[in-house]
């Protein structure tokens, strides 16, 4: 099924896919069994492996199975995570367990189970450039095999960048010195750690938090002081409730989206506690753990809020933290043996962009203007996973949503829903504007199911097929003004 097409004796896929993540591994696993749709999902890396430097034993998704890489698009996949549980003989122990979370680690066997089965997936293949034939409407996709180092160029006619998110260090930290990592690199760098005889910690996310109680357990067998340090007000809870949840649906995505770029960034600073806030079970976890310890032994823990890092000195045998009490307005300084950086991660458009990045759209702050089905060019071409922040909301980063953008980048590729795509599942109304034209229409289905005569703006390459007795349908492109047009009848922007 994957088997791309070919044209002039050149092999041109119609979706090609860079970085292989669970988004784009999500996607390359629901459009396999797409008939007549060729795709192809690179990665340098040699296999998958999710964050590997935060594999705690005790750590756990924040969302539940069912935002695994296929079931809300498809529940009957055979990629499905309760598929994997069955085939693993594992499927009645989960049952027993009776917890929706899944173990991190066992969340990275599942899409490892899942990479072993797809054929469309091309580990060990480092992309270097982009360009961009106008005249064919292809993408040239250039790297360099790793394992051979031999250079390949494939060929395209739509992208997905799935490169992913970087580590994010401020600036006034020195990572030159191995005493100063970040939270990504945790579990390389543990034993190290905890062979030093003071650690602090900063940051007050979920990494954060997961470090600090991971070395807290062992504080009285290796004797370190261990600190935990935060320019936040206090240790945030993930925000959990039905409600709030809400947030991260389709219909808030519609909403925030309309919303102007100067609203939505303030939206998203006053949020982070809906989706960078820490598990509220952990902050008990964490508290019970302290206690305990502090029956039993004198164990030296420091925990700060309010205090922002302004400087690591490294000169000496210990680490010089310098941070400003940012109520009380002082300075004060801290030594440490380690510091481990639980600040987080940003997305940066990776380097090989370059080539075709005349073509990509921003906006007026030098953001990626991403559009409401997740494009990000001029043509409509060129797809993003996961750096939606500041144009989708909190369900960007959120693993529950995947399915979602993924159904939505395959229609807007295809000219047709291969999955249906839920557009109203809300009882909130997050626009009340829209209420009186609501009452004002028939009732109809949640699922986009408008028909439209196919125009020119579809490849030829990729043809509506048909998936599973599925009619083709039409994607939906929501306009600035908040109204529904036809991607089919939209026109696009040309190419300057």
């Amino acid at each position: 099924m994957t088997t791309p097409k070919k044209e002039n004796d050149r092999r041109i896929f119609d979706l090609l896919g860079i970085g292989i993540g669970p988004f784009n591994l999500g996607l390359a696993a629901l459009s396999e069994p797409i008939d007549g749709f060729s795709c192809l999902f690179l990665d340098a890396k040699t296999e998958f492996d999710w964050h590997p430097g935060m594999l705690l034993s005790a750590s756990r998704l924040q969302t539940p199975f069912m935002s695994d890489l296929v079931t809300m698009a498809d529940p009957t996949s055979r990629y499905s995570y309760l598929n994997f549980a069955k085939q693993t003989g594992r499927l009645y122990p989960f049952y027993i367990r009776e917890n929706f979370f899944l173990p991190r680690n066992e969340y990275n066997q599942y899409c490892q189970w899942v990479s072993k089965q797809l054929s469309n997936l091309r580990f060990g293949f480092k992309v270097t450039q982009l360009d961009y034939n106008a005249g064919e409407g292809i993408y040239h996709v250039t790297g360099v095999d790793r394992r051979s180092g031999q250079p390949q160029t494939y060929l395209c006619r739509k992208l997905v960048l799935g490169t992913g998110t970087t580590p994010y260090v401020p600036d006034n930290c020195p990572m030159h010195d191995p005493r100063v990592m970040h939270s990504a690199s945790y579990m390389q760098q543990k034993t190290y750690l905890q062979s030093q005889s003071a650690i602090t910690v900063i940051g007050s996310g979920q990494s954060a938090a997961e470090i600090f109680y991971d070395l807290l357990q062992d504080i009285d067998t290796y004797g370190y002081q261990l600190n935990w340090m935060t320019r936040s007000p206090r240790f945030y809870p993930l925000e959990y409730t039905k409600l709030t949840l809400e947030m991260t649906s389709p219909d808030y995505v519609d909403y925030f989206h309309e919303l102007t770029p100067e609203k939505r960034n303030r939206l998203i600073a006053n949020q982070k506690s809906l989706y960078k806030g820490i598990n509220a079970e952990l902050i008990n976890d964490i508290y019970d753990l302290l206690y305990q310890k502090r029956l039993v032994s004198d164990i030296q823990c420091q925990l700060l809020t309010n205090v922002a890092l302004d400087k690591i000195e490294t000169s000496g045998d210990k680490l010089t933290l310098k941070f400003n009490h940012l109520e009380q307005e002082y300075a004060l300084e801290q030594q440490t043996g380690a510091v481990v950086l639980g600040t987080g991660y940003q997305y940066r458009l990776p380097e090989f962009i370059q080539g075709i990045k005349s073509q990509i759209e921003f906006d007026d702050r030098g953001q990626l203007a991403i559009q409401r089905d997740y494009g990000i060019d001029i043509r409509g071409d060129i797809f993003i996973q996961n750096a939606g922040l500041h144009t989708h909301g909190i369900s960007s980063p959120d693993l529950g949503m995947g399915c979602y953008r993924n159904a939505t980048i395959l229609q807007a590729v295809l000219g047709y829903a291969p999955y249906p795509i839920e557009d109203s599942i809300a009882f909130q109304t997050f626009d009340p504007s829209k209420i009186r034209a609501q009452q004002n229409q028939p009732t109809s289905s949640t699922h986009s199911a408008i028909t439209a005569t196919p125009s020119k703006t579809i490849s030829s390459a990729v043809q509506p097929a048909q998936h599973r007795g599925l009619e083709p349908q039409t994607a939906l492109r929501i306009s600035p003004s908040g109204g529904s047009v036809s991607v089919l009848m939209a026109p696009h922007k040309e190419a300057q």
